[in-house]
């Protein structure tokens, strides 16, 4: 299989050795692939796997089912930037819960894998804000075409995903802690 740039947008573990990674590619959507004996001090993927980390992956198509191996793994953007805070953790995972959400597997989405890396990059080097939140909110219903001028990114999201990550209640309360945001949402995003 030909490598692609990919994103780490979740870690799960399978065994005690090896994680089930959920990458989103450039080129081929999101995928999940095992990372078999990545938890070994000695394994060729030590160090390389974690939350938002972005490079090249090489992996073998399963036969059977959509648990690809993965192969190679070529880090490039480590983007510790994103650990500084909680906050800025939480937002930026809170745009991978939302592509999650809107996007079929093994489906290439190339403007919407643009969109997850400026995030990430800008977060990777900036404050979080409520701007860079609602920024995100607004590009992705608009490449989803989904938006309406007469309601918010928000409301348009939630009608097209059947809701929104329970996350964003608690990113609202952490943006803008005085309440002063102008949101119609509950605060559990749903």
């Amino acid at each position: 299989m030909q490598p692609t740039e990919a994103i780490v947008i979740r870690l799960t573990r399978l065994t005690e050795t090896s994680l089930i990674v959920h990458w989103f590619s450039e080129t081929q959507g999101l995928i999940k692939t095992v990372a078999k004996g990545a938890r070994r001090a000695k394994s060729q993927f030590c160090g390389q796997l974690d939350l938002f980390f972005g490079g090249e992956i090489t992996l073998s198509r399963a036969r059977q089912g959509d648990l690809h191996r993965l192969r190679e793994v070529a880090i490039r953007q480590w983007r510790e930037g994103l650990r500084r805070n909680y906050t800025s953790t939480l937002l930026a995972a809170y745009c991978c819960q939302l592509l999650e959400m809107a996007i079929e597997p093994e489906h290439p989405e190339p403007e919407l894998y643009d969109l997850l890396k400026r995030a990430l990059d800008h977060l990777e080097t900036a404050a979080p804000s409520l701007r860079a939140f609602q920024h995100f909110e607004n590009e992705l219903a608009r490449l989803l075409g989904v938006s309406n001028r007469q309601c918010k990114a928000e409301i348009s999201l939630r009608d097209a995903l059947d809701g929104l990550p329970v996350s964003r209640g608690e990113l609202l309360e952490r943006l803008c802690p005085a309440g002063d945001f102008s949101s119609s949402s509950p605060k559990n995003g749903r």
